[in-house]
């Protein structure tokens, strides 16, 4: 072993990355013969279609479109795309919309009023191929009316601000639109629909992927009222939004499509990728640089700041060189007026209980590249992290409670880095140790 635990972190994250790139995973899956082509159980022969229609959402759609393009030549008829500020690639056919996230603005509603019309607009003879993946929920903003795009905004920022998971965002946001549970599957029939799917939800429920555009909804408007209860924000609710839950909870307003409705029978949704790429990637990495790697789970979720603790504790126990790797979602209860991200929180965090132990060093990141409303996907924390704060008169503590962990690591330049990737499988927690000094 030749390098120290601060550049093992890195080059181990950096592999990792590498395994989310989009076009070889789509290339897995989505394969052609001549004029047909084949993803898991469907086969298509493009001789019958009549328009092959390519829409999607999402931070890694864009780089997704690509693949397809790629692959399926001068075949595609037309196509729309929405994706996250600065995560634009280059296409031909397919159209790239950029829009907010992750609250959603006006540039992704009149998309998705796009997007919905080209789905209305299938017919039995064309082929949908939708492509989705973190971010799609909020980059498709279809409020369903009266409901409008400002009073969705509101709440999706109140339920962020909250701690709500992401599958209880995604239950709330359903059942407040036009287009997800399934309303895009149902936009779309008779067209047949292929949709792929990189998946950043632990477990890859394909309901929660996104909030499940052409998902079967298990989710209900009684369990939307009830998650609104559950975060004490009827009161904060605009009235609008808490009325169009309550006429569905009584049977007033459709709900989105069930397990078993008909029209799924014309849908193929198949998972492609998920954070088993970047935890196996991570691995290989590391023993290839002589840590023993130790996957803890790749479900990992919980408050950032106490899922750090835990983790650290764990490390600790690791008899050097070691590199303990998990991977999932933590959330953040936001208490005060700082800027930062679940990584970057989970890494300040983590650092206090680094202190005295110059052998480990951990780093958390984004595989999407960006952590919160900041331009970092993570942070890297060590034994000096605590101590080069104080020297610039950071307050790890007060800093945390103020939820500023971005100042903190910008300041003492340990802020990870990527740009837009063009991926987004969750995200990774690596703790090395390296071997303690011998006495």
């Amino acid at each position: 072993m030749s390098v120290s635990g601060r550049a093992a972190a890195r080059a181990i994250w950096e592999a990792a990355l590498a395994a989310g790139n989009v076009d070889p995973i789509v290339r897995r899956v989505l394969r052609r013969d001549g004029d047909v082509i084949t993803a898991g159980p469907l086969a298509v022969d493009l001789k019958t279609v009549r328009r092959l229609l390519v829409l999607g959402a999402g931070k890694a759609s864009a780089a997704m479109a690509q693949a397809v393009e790629d692959l399926l030549d001068n075949r595609i008829s037309d196509g729309l795309v929405v994706v996250k500020d600065g995560y634009a690639r280059a296409t031909r056919t397919v159209r790239i919309v950029e829009a907010s996230h992750p609250v959603p603005d006006e540039r992704g509603q009149a998309a998705a009023r796009e997007l919905r019309h080209l789905a209305e607009s299938a017919t039995r003879d064309d082929l949908v191929i939708f492509l989705i993946s973190g971010g799609g929920s909020a980059l498709l903003p279809a409020p369903a009316p009266p409901v409008t795009l400002a009073e969705k905004r509101e709440l999706t920022t109140l339920l962020l601000a909250a701690g709500a998971s992401i599958g209880e965002l995604n239950a709330v946001r359903k059942h407040l639109s036009l287009l997800k549970g399934g309303q895009l599957a149902r936009a779309a029939v008779p067209a047949p629909v292929l949709t792929l799917a990189l998946s950043d939800v632990i477990g890859n429920a394909m309901d929660v992927i996104a909030s499940g555009p052409t998902a079967p909804d298990p989710s209900t408007y009684a369990q939307a009222l009830e998650i609104i209860d559950r975060f004490k924000l009827r009161e904060r609710a605009l009235l609008r939004i808490v009325g169009r839950l309550e006429a569905g909870a009584r049977g007033a307003i459709p709900e989105t499509p069930k397990p078993g409705d008909p029209l799924f029978a014309r849908v193929t949704n198949l998972v492609i990728g998920d954070n088993s790429l970047v935890v196996d990637a991570a691995a290989a990495r590391a023993a290839a640089l002589g840590y023993e790697p130790v996957v803890l789970t790749r479900a990992l979720e919980g408050e950032a700041r106490d899922v750090a603790r835990g983790f650290v504790t764990r490390g600790r126990t690791l008899t050097g060189p070691a590199c303990l790797i998990a991977a999932g979602e933590t959330t953040v209860t936001v208490n005060g007026g700082g800027v930062g991200g679940r990584c970057q929180e989970f890494a300040l965090a983590a650092a206090l209980e680094l202190e005295g132990a110059p052998h480990v060093t951990v780093l958390a990141a984004g595989t999407d590249g960006t952590d919160g409303p900041t331009d970092a996907a993570g942070a890297l924390a060590d034994a000096s992290t605590v101590a080069r704060g104080r020297e610039r008169r950071l307050d790890v503590h007060s800093l945390l409670e103020s939820n500023d962990s971005h100042s903190f690591f910008r300041a003492i330049g340990d802020l990870v880095r990527t740009g837009p990737t063009g991926t987004n499988l969750l995200d990774l927690y690596l703790l090395v140790v390296d071997p303690l000094p011998a006495e």
